[in-house]
């Protein structure tokens, strides 16, 4: 490649005996990076250059970097070289995924709307809280999927249905018991959502039944832009939500709506729609409490078949699909205020 005019100048200058400046250095800079220099400053011998790397992935910016520090250093009365990087950080927001009690299809939920919201373009994220009994892998067909590291980070897993993913059950062997005492529970929470999560504008957690450890850690430390609660209609399970949602106001976390799921099966038989948990209990119970109800999901053969086979009923336009996506929009909706 033959040098630019711009460097021929600058050599013809440095001949001259000219004392190195910063524009002397400015003007060495190749034709393709020169305009991502923002900033470029001499001290006794030490350049330092801002560089703006936004848009580049991680081995990209290094090599710019190397290359930089490389023909600067190379620059006459330059004796060292410091390149920072600069990149635009995308404005993640986090959802709290939440409920008082287990069993209630809370992570179900979580990884539908992940995959219902990627595909209406949104760069989503999951991290799977519940740590002593992580299901997103299996929800998400992510079990062959290994999580890397880069330097004290972990890098997610890309699901097939385009939502990153973070679960210890990615970190452990399949059975294996998870015996921790509470801060070991934290900090392995921290590391999930302190990862690389690269170009991520929207993280779901799925938060652990209950009001302990885990659950307060994500309030006090992550600050989630808000929360979504799942019960099913009958009223043990919606004295649990209701809990939930205390403890969601207490640290001033904004309740985004209630979930009502496994409400109303059809028999594949003969049609008929049954209620085993009841009806319309959670839609009464956010009215009653002053919350938004987001929607609701059925009690489905469809969906426990799909689940269990890691092939989210939300990556399609099924009906049980459709109801997904009918709450990921409302969510959406509550986004984009």
């Amino acid at each position: 490649m033959e040098p630019s005019f711009r460097c021929i100048a600058a050599a013809d200058a440095l001949a001259a005996g000219h004392m190195t400046t910063a524009s002397d250095i400015e003007t060495r800079l190749p034709d393709a990076i020169a305009p991502r220099v923002r900033s470029v400053r001499l001290t006794d011998g030490v350049a330092t250059l801002v560089v703006d790397a936004a848009g580049l992935g991680r081995s990209e910016a290094a090599e710019m970097q190397a290359e930089l520090e490389q023909l600067v250093r190379a620059i006459d009365g330059v004796s060292e070289v410091r390149v920072a990087l600069m990149a635009d950080r995308p404005a993640r927001r986090i959802i709290a995924v939440g409920s008082g009690k287990g069993g209630v299809g809370k992570s179900t939920l979580t990884a539908n709307l992940a995959v219902a919201l990627a595909r209406m373009g949104r760069k989503v994220g999951v991290v799977d809280a519940d740590i002593y009994g992580p299901s997103q892998v299996m929800l998400l067909d992510a079990a062959n999927q290994g999580v890397k590291a880069e330097g004290d980070k972990l890098i997610p897993a890309e699901s097939e249905f385009g939502v990153k993913l973070l679960s210890m059950g990615q970190l452990i062997a399949p059975g294996k018991a998870i015996a921790w005492r509470g801060p070991m529970t934290g900090n392995a929470l921290g590391q999930l959502m302190d990862a690389h999560w690269g170009d991520v504008e929207l993280l779901l957690v799925d938060l652990p039944p209950g009001t302990g450890d885990v659950q307060l850690t994500m309030m006090q430390k992550f600050k989630p832009a808000g929360a979504v609660v799942v019960s099913t209609p009958q009223d043990l399970a919606l004295i649990d939500a209701t809990r939930a949602i205390d403890l969601f106001r207490q640290v001033q976390v904004p309740i985004i709506g209630l979930v009502e799921n496994m409400a109303g099966y059809v028999c594949p038989h003969c049609g008929d729609v049954s209620d085993p948990f009841g009806q319309g209990g959670a839609e009464a119970a956010a009215r009653a409490l002053g919350e938004d109800f987001l929607g609701r999901v059925p009690l489905a053969m469809e969906i426990r078949v799909a689940s269990d086979t890691g092939q989210p009923p939300a990556a399609g336009d099924t009906p049980q699909g459709q109801a997904f996506t009918a709450i990921a929009r409302r969510l959406a909706a509550w986004l984009d205020r």
